[in-house]
């Protein structure tokens, strides 16, 4: 569709899709949102926009303060946690107010499902700032930018919102622990955390331009909503710039058949348009899978095959990725390969078909042994009783990552992505250095604001 259409085309056709199919999500709020359409339409804006602060407002702007919450049934506002503060520091509609906190905050808004460009004024006139940004179930697009007073700055970058709703008669089967997560509510949430994070204003636009690359993978690979897991997928989104968009459908348990069973695969070849991209990693738990037909060679290649070939038959570019190693050494400080042939398997099947493969086996086995059996605890969820609020049992897991291991894994499919896919890695932002898996970010150096909200259940898969 095109770009340069009003928010109210936009908006009112997939208003209309919304009401047929699940009228009954919008009860509380469908006035005000037909009424804020309709009002964008008259305005002649093809976007949201907000401006944060208690200074005057600039034209074309939502006014957003301290009292402007989501449950208020806005349709739009500060959400989840205590909202930050509204403050004036100048003139300026724009830049002389913001909305300023010491502790992390969330903005949320109704939208319909797709991509959306997100542009921030970020900065305070009164004091220093420091913001890291995410999105939905804590994908991260701003890290750690830091402000002086009085230094203002734009950020950009593109994010994508999704519904269970397939079409009218079906639903992406989610599991119980996922109906609470912000990757599947009706609504696009954003969330500004730091020592000192500040926010003058936001746009938010529906866009068709970008190139969206969608991830089918396991809890390795998952957006995790709660502290302190991390899966590859909710990182990768800060590497690259606001002309590609991440839908990381990925879920932890989930293996290549029961990924496509649950209606996740089809999910996205109702969404997938020509030259998207389609990423698979499964492995660890289609090894656990002993039936007589199951196994590398069998059942796994098969279901692989089908990602793609259903992705081709779309348009779309599928991608293999073998899995990562479990935090597993010999004596000697070598990682202990416990996957199997599964990952022969795959880098087979990319041959065969002539699909790009992305070996993180290969590379996660340089990182781990780069950082030994001492340092890579620091990489997992390995954590003494009462390092978090309530948490009294010690959490020891080898196969999931916190937010650094997390991050240092991204890099290692940015890597990927630079060798075997030139013309995504053109889109690669100008601040990502060349990562080399055998020298590793020191972990001391890694900073990342904690969410608010904390799990200490294992994912499912472990």
């Amino acid at each position: 569709m095109n770009i340069k259409k009003s928010l109210f085309v936009i908006y009112g056709q997939a208003l209309f899709l919304y009401l047929a199919t699940h009228f009954r999500y919008m009860k509380n709020n469908l006035l005000i949102i037909g009424f804020l359409l309709i009002a964008m339409h008259l305005s002649g804006q093809k976007s949201l926009k907000f401006d944060f602060g208690s200074g005057d407002l600039e034209k074309g702007y939502l006014r957003v303060d301290q009292k402007t919450l989501y449950a208020n049934g806005l349709g739009y506002g500060f959400d989840f946690t205590a909202p930050p503060k509204a403050i004036k520091f100048g003139k300026d509609p724009l830049k002389g107010d913001a909305c300023v906190s010491d502790h992390g905050f969330y903005f949320s808004m109704e939208v319909p499902e797709g991509n959306y460009r997100v542009k921030l004024l970020l900065g305070n006139g009164s004091k220093p700032s420091q913001i890291t940004v995410r999105g939905e179930s804590r994908r991260l697009f701003i890290e750690n930018q830091i402000l002086s007073k009085g230094q203002f700055t734009e950020a950009v970058f593109t994010t994508n919102v999704r519904y269970v709703e397939i079409d009218s008669t079906q639903k992406v089967r989610i599991k119980e622990r996922e109906k609470n997560k912000a990757n599947w509510d009706h609504k696009l949430t954003i969330e500004f955390n730091g020592a000192a994070p500040s926010v003058c204003a936001m746009e938010v636009e529906k866009i068709e331009d970008a190139v969206t690359v969608f991830l089918c993978g396991n809890s390795t690979v998952v957006d995790q909503d709660n502290e302190p897991w991390c899966g590859w997928g909710q990182m990768i989104p800060r590497f690259f710039d606001d002309k590609i968009c991440f839908a990381n459908y990925a879920e932890s348990g989930e293996a290549a058949n029961s990924f496509a069973s649950a209606g996740r695969l089809k999910k996205i070849l109702t969404k997938i348009k020509p030259g998207d991209y389609v990423f698979v990693e499964f492995g660890h738990n289609d090894q656990k899978q002993k039936g007589p037909n199951d196994g590398p060679w069998a059942s796994y290649t098969t279901n692989l095959r089908r990602y793609i070939t259903e992705t081709r038959a779309q348009g779309g570019i599928p991608v293999l990725v073998t899995s990562m190693h479990r935090r597993n050494f010999d004596d000697q400080g070598k990682v202990v390969n416990t996957l199997g042939e599964y990952p022969d398997a795959v880098r087979k099947l990319a041959s065969e078909e002539q699909v790009a493969l992305i070996d993180l086996n290969a590379m996660s086995k340089i990182l781990y042994e780069a950082w030994g059996p001492k340092e890579s605890i620091k990489a997992f969820v390995h954590y003494p009783a009462n390092t978090f609020p309530n948490q009294p049992k010690a959490l020891a897991d080898n196969t999931h990552f916190n937010s650094y291991g997390g991050y240092e894994i991204a890099k290692c499919i940015v890597e990927g992505i630079k060798k075997a896919l030139p013309e995504l890695s053109v889109h690669i932002r100008l601040d990502f250095t060349d990562f080399d898996p055998a020298q590793p970010d020191p972990s001391a150096t890694f900073t990342m604001p904690t969410s608010p909200f904390i799990e200490f259940e294992k994912p499912d898969g472990n």
